[in-house]
């Protein structure tokens, strides 16, 4: 993770998103099996999973585009779909891809959504139009048709929709999907913008990389379940221990160190390396006390890296599933 994408919200704050044994059965096929989620208030929450594992029916659950067969769900504290008049005017959501007009331009689809929705203000909306534009970088296009946007920018013209009045959360179903590397890094940009507001972004991706640089909470489905869900810290360390990489020309101060802070040596001093030295880092010692206990035992550290379990690795774990899963 590269990013502390929010600020910490208050302790006794009711969580952006939290649902009990929530269910939903089509006939006889149930295509999401009692999930408890929880997606704490400020998170980037990245929501994994293979084809047909649950996510965009328990997405739709959220929103209310779907009623639940059993259990229960609350947004932003309140339950749903009991509060949808009242909670869905602080929620933006961008789900599967953004739908508009080719032949109206940018602003003018965003003035058509807007006197759609049932709590916007005409006498603000030029204003609030305009600034949603400026947010998501396409002031420069927004006279430009519809049509004539290229993949990345309609999606940044979702977010603009999804951000005409403020927010408290955000549900982003394949922010990414289609774009270029370039397209990618601007809106993995903007997600980490809201956030850093205090917005809670709710992101549902197959894209493994971009939530392992984005998110700081993550959860897995698998065939309707909930299989894990976590921190991104928490996630990796449910998995292989950690490892730390030490290049030092003292290796045998080293290997003493290690040794009496409980760290395994697995390998040291290769033909190729004279100066590497690894080891199993025990989950309860920090490294940065590690590298002190170096340097005062009088070893010259010359590298030292913490390699820890990829989410992607992770992900084949709970679902068996490689990483250009669909979503």
């Amino acid at each position: 993770m590269t990013d502390s994408p929010a600020a910490h919200p208050p302790a006794d704050a009711a969580p952006a998103i939290q649902t009990s044994g929530l269910t939903k059965r089509f006939g006889a096929q149930t295509a999401v099996d009692a999930v408890d989620l929880t997606v704490p208030r400020g998170a980037v929450y990245g929501f994994l999973g293979p084809n047909g594992s649950g996510k965009t029916t328990t997405i739709r659950m959220l929103l209310g585009l779907l009623r639940a067969t059993g259990g229960e769900a609350s947004v932003l504290g309140s339950p749903m779909p009991r509060s949808l008049d009242t909670v869905l005017p602080r929620v933006g959501a961008l789900v599967e891809g953004p739908a508009f007009s080719p032949f109206l331009t940018g602003a003018q689809n965003l003035h058509r959504f807007d006197a759609a929705a049932r709590h916007s203000d005409a006498r603000t909306r030029k204003a609030r139009v305009a600034a949603a534009l400026e947010r998501v970088g396409l002031e420069h296009a927004a006279r430009k048709k519809a049509h004539a946007y290229s993949l990345g920018m309609k999606q940044r013209l979702g977010l603009a929709n999804a951000l005409l009045m403020p927010r408290d959360l955000l549900v982003l179903d394949e922010p990414t999907n289609g774009l270029d590397p370039q397209g990618t890094r601007e809106v993995r940009s903007l997600i980490r913008s809201f956030a850093a507001d205090g917005t809670t972004v709710f992101v549902s991706s197959h894209l493994l990389a971009e939530i392992e640089q984005l998110c700081t909470h993550v959860g897995v489905m698998n065939g309707g379940r909930l299989v894990a869900q976590g921190t991104l810290d928490e996630f990796r360390r449910a998995g292989e221990p950690a490892r730390v990489r030490i290049r030092t020309p003292d290796l045998e101060t080293a290997r003493d160190v290690l040794a009496g802070m409980g760290v395994g040596v697995t390998a040291q001093a290769a033909s190729a390396d004279r100066e590497l030295i690894t080891g199993v880092l025990p989950a309860a010692l920090p490294p940065e006390e590690l590298v002190a206990a170096l340097v005062t035992a009088g070893a010259r550290v010359r590298g030292f890296e913490v390699v820890g379990e990829s989410l992607e690795q992770r992900f084949v774990e709970l679902t068996g599933e490689g990483f250009d899963v669909v979503a």
